[in-house]
Parts: structure tokens; sequence; C-alpha cells
């Protein structure tokens, strides 16, 4: 092998190893139960109850969300995924549902307390017809709670809180 392969296989194999975002995905293993808070406007929110099943795949590398629950009295189901690009140093993520037929994709980093992944997320909306912008904000309270929060523009184009999801571990 030349010193250019070698260094090649270095950089591959240095940029495949989990490491510590890896870590700080890992803390959302497992079956979890949602409460989910949805906001169409002002006023109070349509609440409904989910699960979620989060699961580290392909050797750490990436969170698989499978997600169950309601949404406006019809089943609701989503997957997404969630990894961390060691080249780009970013949160890299997916998610995709039975509501739609496009995927939401994004980036994302988390702040110096390592609890808080801010991630800036596109997707179709349908009724617009155009591409959108989110914000969300997914925080670690304690091993057995997170919160997943996500902004979009309202109805007059300002950022309105659209959902808020509490997790708590079940197993």
């Amino acid at each position: 092998m030349s010193a250019e392969q070698k260094a090649a296989m270095e950089a591959m194999q240095k940029a495949a190893t989990p490491g510590e975002f890896h870590k700080f995905l890992a803390k959302m293993e497992g079956t979890w139960k949602a409460e989910v808070k949805m906001w169409e406007g002002p006023g109070e929110p349509q609440v409904s109850q989910g699960t979620s099943v989060n699961t580290m795949v392909l050797g750490g590398r990436y969170l698989r969300q499978e997600f169950k629950s309601t949404m406006m009295d019809m089943p609701f189901e989503g997957i997404g995924y969630t990894g961390y690009d060691n080249v780009m140093k970013r949160f890299q993520a997916t998610w995709m549902d039975n509501m739609t037929t496009a995927m939401m994709v994004g980036t994302g980093s988390l702040d110096a307390t390592g609890k808080v992944m801010t991630s800036i997320m596109t997707y179709s909306d349908p009724q617009s017809g155009k591409e959108v912008v989110s914000r969300s904000i997914g925080r670690i309270v304690d091993e057995k709670t997170h919160v997943f929060e996500m902004y979009g523009p309202g109805p007059d184009g300002k950022e309105i809180k659209m959902m808020e999801i509490t997790y708590r571990k079940v197993s």
C-alpha cells in the first residue's frame, strides 16, 4: 500500500468511527412514551399520546426513531434517522411519515452543555406547495426525559411554535 493509499484508508477509518456525538444519540435509545402537543395557530394545542422506539443502528452510527401516535384523529407513524457526520462536524437527520410523500432533511449542532441539539430542517409544505424551513430543539432533561420542540413560519411569516413532544422513557 502506498503512503497516499495508507493516508486515505486512515482518513476513511477515522470518519467511520463513532465518537462522542454518537454517544449523545445513544442516550435516546429505548422505548419512550410521548405526549405530543400541536399548535395550528394561537390558542390551546391539540394533545395526543404516542410511542417512540429508538435504536442505534449500523454499529452505533445512527439513531433510528420509529414513532406511532395519532394526528388529527388519524393513525400517525413516522421513521427518522439522525447521525453525526465526523467529516462535516454536524448532525444530519431525515424524517418520513405516513402523512406526506416528502422527506424532511436537515442538519444540526450540539450546544456547549452537551444536552441541547438545535437543527434546521426543510420540508415540502402541502398548503403552499413550497419548501419550508423549520427549526427544532431537542433537549435532554435527564436520562428518562427529553423534549423536542419544532418551530416554523406562522400565517404572518413569523416563527411560531408548531409542536412539542415530551418523551418519558419506559425501557
